[in-house]
């Protein structure tokens, strides 16, 4: 009899049309983040882009803000009865505030991306920059710099 395992696999999905970007190179990128960023070693997690319009409605219904915002992380809460996971989460992007935010930050679209990604992982690891006195800001930063993005 074969032993078999799971293999965990970041997944990344593009739901929206107005933006084009390198889906395979930011694929590569998430695949990797779990075994560089040590509290999400051997984790998986997904990321889904959206529209503006979307993220607006998803930031009201989970946020209370009637506006849109760039990225959104819900982290995976386990049932009681299921075995341990190593799903962080969900990370949504809209691809339209991406874009937005790389022509005003003087970035390639595909660096913000990844910066939009690492930030949502850190918050499924748990960090929260409103409330941790700096330490998720100077983490990504710091990874920032180490993944050169």
């Amino acid at each position: 009899m074969l032993a078999t395992s799971k293999v965990r696999m970041t997944q990344v999905i593009d739901l929206q049309r107005k933006v084009k970007f390198d889906i395979a190179a930011i694929r590569a990128f998430a695949a990797s983040l779990p075994e560089k960023i040590p509290q999400a070693a051997g984790s998986e997690f997904s990321v889904a882009f959206i529209s503006d319009d979307r993220m607006k409605q998803l930031n009201a219904a989970f946020r209370g803000k009637a506006s849109t915002t760039d990225v959104l992380s819900f982290p995976f809460e386990a049932e009681p009865f299921e075995p341990e996971t190593k799903n962080l989460g969900d990370i949504v992007i809209s691809a339209e505030q991406a874009r937005k935010q790389a022509a005003e930050n003087g970035l390639s679209l595909e660096n913000e991306i990844k910066q939009l990604i690492l930030h949502g992982v850190l918050h499924l690891c748990g960090y929260d920059h409103e409330t941790d006195n700096g330490e998720m800001n100077a983490l990504e930063l710091e990874l920032r710099d180490t993944l050169d993005i």
